[in-house]
């Protein structure tokens, strides 16, 4: 075996495997990595290795572990990218087992390491109000205003993750009836998701305002930066919260912490609490599995209540009122002091 595979091995797992057998996209890889460049940082700094002569077999389980005790103690990394970090590690592992069938057993340790389960939160998500509230901040009397109205309504709307967003081209855009937009999400899979008359106006007078109707334009970013590029993640999570910061000036607050996901997170509420069925959420989402979109289910205090509602013949009695039944409450002081 050569002294120098573990970096021939890395790169051709992360030029060609990922991106051309696996079609794993961009941002992905991007994380992968970063996981691998903070995995070699630590293998110099903190372990003393020499990075440029290591080789598979220098990938040992208990190396990888301390890594992750590392990513958790010193760095302060949450659980969460803790096991985004040893999900590349695994895939990488998976990759190169059948290189060198001595290290295999290495390998299969190194792929036993669990994932660290977390304390599940519910997602945060706004009102119907609040979404309101943010959407009337753009100044529509100029540009700009228009333009990021546009892409809040549309950011709402499809409940589009960041990225989906800002990768979206004119071409994805369908404007006849049905008017839908298609996007594409993880893995490159690729969902349809209908846009709702205002929305499919909005959009609409945006594409004819700038010029984005003819052709030729098909190919262009639907909402380019100034320098004519995709916009970012940076660049949409700056714009909302620059509306959101809006709104405490104006005098309306939120109270909540707002991300371009929690927009995702309140779509799928919605759309759950009109009565929709978890199937047509995750489809709606694109979620690979109907787990994932149980936490809606989960979350909704609206449909736990109808859900009660709907149980008309409850035996539960009506009691008198305790605050206004001063016989009552004499009867109860009365009987506490018997039990006493």
């Amino acid at each position: 075996m050569k002294s120098k595979d573990f970096a021939a091995y890395l790169t051709e797992f992360l030029s060609q495997y990922l991106p051309e057998l696996k079609n794993v996209s961009s941002n992905t890889i991007s994380s992968y990595c970063d996981t691998f460049r903070l995995f070699l940082e630590y293998c110099r700094d903190t372990e003393g290795m020499k990075i440029h002569k290591m080789s598979l077999c220098d990938i040992k389980p208990e190396l990888v572990a301390s890594f992750l005790e590392w990513l958790e103690n010193e760095r302060k990394n949450s659980i969460s990218t803790r096991n985004q970090r040893l999900a590349a590690i695994h895939s990488f592992v998976r990759f190169v087992q059948t290189q060198d069938p001595k290290l295999l057993l290495n390998f299969q340790k190194i792929l036993d390491i669990p994932i660290k389960k977390k304390a599940s939160k519910p997602p945060r998500h706004l009102t119907k109000e609040e979404v309101a509230v943010i959407l009337r901040q753009p100044d529509i009397l100029t540009l700009h205003g228009r333009r990021d109205a546009t892409i809040l309504c549309v950011l709402y709307d499809t409940a589009a993750r960041a990225q989906e967003l800002c990768d979206l081209r004119v071409a994805d855009v369908r404007l006849e009836h049905p008017a839908n937009v298609r996007i594409t999400g993880k893995g490159r899979k690729t969902r349809v998701v209908p846009l709702l008359p205002a929305t499919m106006q909005n959009l609409k007078n945006y594409l004819s305002e700038n010029r984005l109707l003819d052709p030729e334009k098909n190919h262009c970013p639907l909402f380019p930066n100034r320098e004519g590029n995709h916009l970012t993640r940076a660049g949409l999570r700056y714009i909302l919260t620059k509306y959101v910061q809006q709104t405490e000036e104006n005098g309306d607050v939120i109270s909540k912490r707002i991300s371009p996901h929690v927009f995702r997170h309140t779509k799928a509420m919605h759309v759950y609490e009109s009565g929709n069925n978890l199937i047509y959420v995750r489809d709606f989402l694109g979620h690979a599995d109907i787990s994932t979109t149980g936490v809606y289910a989960r979350t909704s205090l609206n449909m736990k209540r109808q859900a009660l509602e709907k149980v008309s013949d409850s035996p539960v009695p009506d009691l008198p009122s305790w605050v206004q039944n001063n016989d009552m409450l004499s009867w109860l002081k009365n009987f506490g002091s018997q039990k006493n």
